[in-house]
């Protein structure tokens, strides 16, 4: 096989699969490992994917630019939205203040929350309805009302969220990658999210492992900026990502 089309079968399968490891990759183009990881080094270096320990992840991932309303995402991976919604709920504690971001994942949180002595404050009306109906304290954010997500977005939101100061706060992603960091596809979404977390001591990002390698039209913030929450990673991922990600079962 010639090296231009190892190179595109390598790349074609990260696209697929998000992330490979070398025995992966050795079975997939029928190369010696010394080739694989010959010719990860060279894609790598051509910023072409991001090698890691053991193989690589795909550099882009796909592309979204708009939200799926709310009834089709609450249908997808709900066993590990779940897993990951019982486990940051349990996180909460009574003197905190919590912020609880628009989502699918988040809003599974609701559930799972026994905790009625932390104050809540949100920007989804479903969330806040709840968190009321359960006997919680909560916020809820004034501002435009964007149907897709059903959240609360725009200046007015903005500059409520800059009075606050949260002890932490859940939110969701639609992608999640190195060099993006977090993403989602609307403008006055992101600009929500990225006050909120500037505004929060302790922040933490819910996504399922199909979010990793997935990039939306606009960064909320850096990988960085928050602990991720996840259900199952490869271990490519765990080495990208290292202390930044917890596992729950």
């Amino acid at each position: 096989m010639l090296t231009e089309e190892r190179f595109a079968r390598i790349i074609s399968f990260l696209d697929r699969k998000g992330s490979a490891t070398v025995a992966e990759l050795m079975r997939e183009i029928g190369a010696s490992e010394s080739t694989v990881r010959r010719d990860l080094e060279t894609l790598d270096k051509n910023g072409q994917l991001i090698k890691v320990r053991g193989g690589a992840i795909t550099k882009n991932g796909s592309y979204a630019t708009r939200d799926d309303e709310v009834v089709l995402r609450q249908q997808r991976h709900v066993d590990e939205k779940e897993a990951i919604a019982k486990y940051a709920a349990s996180l909460i504690e009574d003197t905190d203040f919590v912020y609880i971001d628009a989502g699918t994942t988040t809003e599974k949180m609701l559930s799972y929350i026994t905790n009625h002595e932390a104050i809540y404050v949100t920007n989804a009306v479903s969330h806040a309805m709840k968190l009321a109906a359960i006997g919680c304290t909560v916020f809820i954010l004034g501002g435009e009302f964007k149907y897709a997500t059903e959240a609360i977005v725009g200046e007015e939101a903005i500059a409520s969220l800059a009075k606050y100061n949260f002890t932490k706060g859940f939110f969701g992603s639609n992608g999640i990658t190195p060099k993006t960091g977090f993403t989602t596809p609307e403008v006055k979404e992101a600009m929500i999210k990225r006050q909120a977390m500037h505004s929060c001591k302790h922040c933490y990002v819910l996504a399922d492992e199909s979010k990793f390698g997935e990039i939306s039209a606009v960064s909320f913030g850096d990988i960085e900026d928050a602990t991720i929450i996840t259900n199952k990673v490869s271990k490519n991922i765990r080495d990208i990502y290292k202390n930044l990600v917890e596992v729950v079962q």
